[in-house]
C-alpha cells in the first residue's frame, strides 16, 4: 500500500514539474539562439565557405580593431581583444545571422571622450614609466584602458537593463531618417578625429559642444604646421583603399576570395617605415611595438563608473541602434526574423562580458577575428586613412538627402536638423532630438486624419472568371485604408494587411470573435481584428489580386512609403496582382521613386472601378462572395 502511494506521489510529482521543466528548456533556447541553430548547422555545406568568409573578415578586422583602438585613445593591442571576445558573445546571444560584433568607430570615439577627460596626455608625463606585469604596457596605458572598459561595463549594464525593461519593443520609434542622420553625423565627428594624423598636425584634445567647428578652426589657424609628408601618405591611402575596394565590391561575383587591401596596405607601410625610419627622418607618428598573448581577465576601473555615466549612455544607445539597423537590415534581405528585445541582451552581455578582458566597447561591426595579430611598426596615418575609409557607407547616406526630399519633405527636415545636433554637440544628444522631434511631428499632424477609429480597413472579396484562363476563378480583395500611414503603425499595417491577403475566406470569422479581438487591440490604428497566428497559404489553386483604396490615407511619412512598397513587392513574390486606388500625386510621386515599381504594369488607378475593370479586362463579374467590414 506505502509502495503504491509512494508510485503515484512520484508520477504526480512528475506531472507537476515537467511542465516547468520543457518551459525553462523553451526558455534557454530563446535566450540562447545558439542552442537551436547549432545542432541543425550543416557542417557539410556550410562550414567551407564560413570558414573562408571567417578569415577574411578576421583580416579586415585586426586592421579595423588597430585603427579603432587609436581612436578610443587606448593602445592598439586592445582593438584585438575587442574583435575577438564581443564576437564569441554575440555568436551565443545575438540573433542576427549575418552580423558580427567588434571594435566600432561610433562607439569608440564616445569612450574616447571619457578616456581623454580623465586620463589626459598630461598625466603621462607626471607618472612614472614604469612597466606593469600586464603585456609590460606602462600605467599610464593600463589607467587609459581602464577608462575605456568601465565605460564599456556600464554601457553594457545600461543595455542589459534595458533588456529587462523590454524597452526593445519601443524601437519603432527610431525612423530611418533619424537613424541615418545619426550615424552620418557621428561618422562626420570620426572622420574630423582623424584630422590630426591624416595632416600630420598636433591637436590638443577639445571636447564639448561645437566640437566640430573649434577642431577646424585650429586646423586653419595652423594649417603651415601641416606634414606634408603624412597628407601625401593619407592621400595615397585613402586612393588604394577606395579603388581595391571598388574593384572587389565590382567583381566579386567573378571572383571568390576578395584582397584584403587593408591588411596589405598596413603591412608595405611597416615595411616601408622600417626601411627608410619614417619617425625619426620626417616626424611621422607611428604606432610601435604589439605585445603578444592575451592577458589574464580583471575588473574594469569601478571607481570611475559614476564619471562615465554619460559616454556609457552613448554608447549603449548609439551602439544599440545602429547595431539593430544593421541586424534589421540582414534579418529583411535574408528573410528571418531578429527579436529587438534579444538583440538588446547580446549586445548588452558583448560588452559586459569583455569589459574583464580588457575591450573597448563594441557594436556590430563588418567582420570579426578569432585571431591576434603583431607586428612591429606601423604609421599612425595609413590607419586614420583606414578608419576614413571604412566610414565610407555612412558618409554616403547625404545622398537619402534627395530622396527624402521626393518622398517627404518633414523627413528630410528631421534628417537634416538631427545631423546639425549631432555634429554641434553629440551622437546622443542628435538621437534623441530627432526621436522627439518625430514624435512631435505626428502628434501635430494626426488630427488631419479624417477618423482614428479602430475599424478602420475595409475588406471586400469577391471572385470573377476570366476568358483568358480558361474560366477559373479569379479572387479579388479590396482593402480600404482610413489612416494616415506613418512610422507608429506600419508594422501593425503590414501585418494585418498579410493576415488578409492570406486569409483563404474572409466570411469564416465571427463578428463576437472579430470584437473580441478589438476590445484587445491596444494602439494598433490598422488593425483588421484577426487574433489568429495562423494563415493558410494565400490563394491556393486560384489567381489573386489586391486592391488597396487609398482615399482615406490623409499623410504619410517616409516609414509609410517604404511600407507601400513593401507590401508591393511581397505581394508580387506570392504572384498577387497589386493596385493601389484614389492616390494623392504626393503618394503616386513619393512611391515610385522609392521603390522599383513594374513599369510595364498599370499599378495607380484613379477610383476601385477602375482597379477592378483593368483587371477583369472588361470581362464579366460572376460571384460575389462576401464583404465584409473589419
Amino acid at each position: 500500500m506505502t509502495g503504491a502511494k509512494r508510485k503515484k506521489k512520484n508520477v504526480l510529482w512528475s506531472k507537476m514539474h515537467t511542465p516547468h521543466w520543457e518551459d525553462f528548456k523553451q526558455w534557454c533556447r530563446k535566450r540562447l539562439p545558439i542552442l537551436e541553430w547549432a545542432p541543425h548547422y550543416n557542417l557539410k555545406e556550410n562550414l567551407l565557405p564560413d570558414t573562408v568568409s571567417g578569415i577574411m573578415l578576421a583580416v579586415q578586422q585586426v586592421t579595423q580593431g588597430l585603427a579603432f583602438a587609436i581612436l578610443s585613445s587606448v593602445h592598439p593591442v586592445f582593438g584585438l581583444y575587442g574583435s575577438l571576445f564581443p564576437a564569441i558573445i554575440y555568436a551565443m546571444f545575438g540573433m542576427g545571422h549575418h552580423v558580427a560584433t567588434g571594435t566600432f568607430a561610433l562607439t569608440s570615439l564616445i569612450s574616447a571622450n571619457a578616456v581623454e577627460r580623465l586620463v589626459p596626455l598630461s598625466v603621462q608625463n607626471l607618472t612614472t614609466q614604469s612597466n606593469t606585469s600586464v603585456l609590460g604596457l606602462s600605467d599610464f596605458e593600463m589607467q587609459r584602458i581602464g577608462v575605456a572598459a568601465a565605460v564599456s561595463f556600464l554601457g553594457g549594464v545600461i543595455q542589459v537593463a534595458m533588456f529587462v525593461l523590454q524597452l526593445g519593443s519601443a524601437t519603432f520609434l527610431l525612423t530611418e531618417p533619424v537613424i541615418s542622420a545619426m550615424t552620418t553625423g557621428a561618422a562626420t565627428h570620426v572622420v574630423t578625429s582623424q584630422v590630426k594624423y591624416l595632416l600630420g598636425m598636433k591637436i590638443p584634445y577639445i571636447s564639448g559642444p561645437l566640437t566640430f567647428f573649434y577642431i577646424y578652426v585650429y586646423v586653419f589657424e595652423n594649417i603651415r604646421s601641416v606634414r606634408l609628408e603624412a597628407l601625401l601618405l593619407s592621400l595615397l591611402s585613402i586612393m588604394v583603399l577606395v579603388l581595391v575596394k571598388e574593384l572587389n565590391e565590382q567583381f566579386k561575383r567573378k571572383i571568390k576570395v576578395v584582397l584584403p587591401v587593408d591588411l596589405v596596405l598596413i603591412i608595405a607601410s611597416s615595411f616601408a617605415c622600417y626601411c627608410t625610419s619614417m619617425e625619426k627622418t620626417y616626424g611621422l607618428e607611428v604606432v610601435g611595438h604589439i605585445p603578444k598573448g592575451i592577458p589574464p581577465p580583471r575588473a574594469p576601473s569601478m571607481h570611475v563608473l559614476s564619471a562615465v555615466i554619460t559616454e556609457a549612455f552613448g554608447v549603449a544607445l548609439v551602439g544599440y541602434v545602429a547595431s539593430l539597423a544593421l541586424a534589421q537590415g540582414s534579418a529583411k534581405k535574408f528573410k528571418y526574423s531578429v527579436d529587438d528585445n534579444q538583440e538588446l541582451l547580446a549586445h548588452g552581455l558583448s560588452n559586459v562580458i569583455p569589459s574583464f578582458f580588457f575591450c573597448i566597447p563594441s557594436a556590430a561591426a563588418m567582420g570579426r577575428t578569432a585571431v591576434l595579430y603583431s607586428t612591429r611598426a606601423k604609421t599612425q596615418c595609413v590607419l586614420a586613412s583606414i578608419i576614413v575609409v571604412g566610414l565610407k557607407g555612412m558618409l554616403i547616406q547625404f545622398r537619402d538627402l534627395k530622396k527624402y526630399w521626393n518622398v517627404d519633405k518633414i523627413d528630410w527636415g528631421i534628417w537634416v536638423s538631427t545631423y546639425v545636433f549631432t555634429i554641434c554637440f553629440a551622437a546622443n544628444v542628435g538621437l534623441l532630438f530627432g526621436v522627439v522631434c518625430t514624435i512631435a511631428i505626428v502628434i501635430a499632424r494626426f488630427p488631419r486624419a479624417k477618423t482614428l477609429s479602430i475599424k478602420n480597413i475595409k475588406e471586400m472579396e469577391f471572385k470573377v472568371k476570366t476568358e483568358v484562363d480558361g474560366e477559373t476563378l479569379k479572387q479579388v480583395k479590396i482593402v480600404s485604408i482610413n489612416n494616415p500611414l506613418v512610422f507608429l503603425n506600419v508594422k501593425k499595417f503590414h501585418t494585418d494587411l498579410i493576415n488578409i491577403i492570406q486569409k483563404e475566406n474572409a466570411s469564416n470569422l465571427l463578428l463576437d470573435d472579430i470584437s473580441k479581438c478589438e476590445q484587445n487591440t491596444l494602439l494598433s490604428p490598422l488593425s483588421n481584428g484577426n487574433c489568429s497566428e495562423e494563415a493558410s497559404q494565400p490563394c491556393q489553386n486560384e489567381k489573386c489580386s489586391l486592391i488597396l483604396d487609398c482615399s482615406g490615407l490623409t499623410f504619410f511619412d517616409y516609414s509609410g512609403v517604404s511600407m507601400l512598397v513593401e507590401v508591393y513587392m511581397d505581394c508580387q513574390n506570392q504572384s498577387v496582382d497589386v493596385s493601389l486606388a484614389h492616390c494623392t500625386a504626393s503618394l503616386i510621386k513619393a512611391m515610385k521613386y522609392h521603390g522599383n515599381l513594374d513599369s510595364e504594369k498599370p499599378i495607380f488607378f484613379e477610383s476601385v472601378s477602375a482597379a477592378i475593370s483593368n483587371i477583369h479586362s472588361n470581362k464579366n463579374l460572376s460571384k460575389l462572395s462576401d464583404h465584409s467590414e473589419v
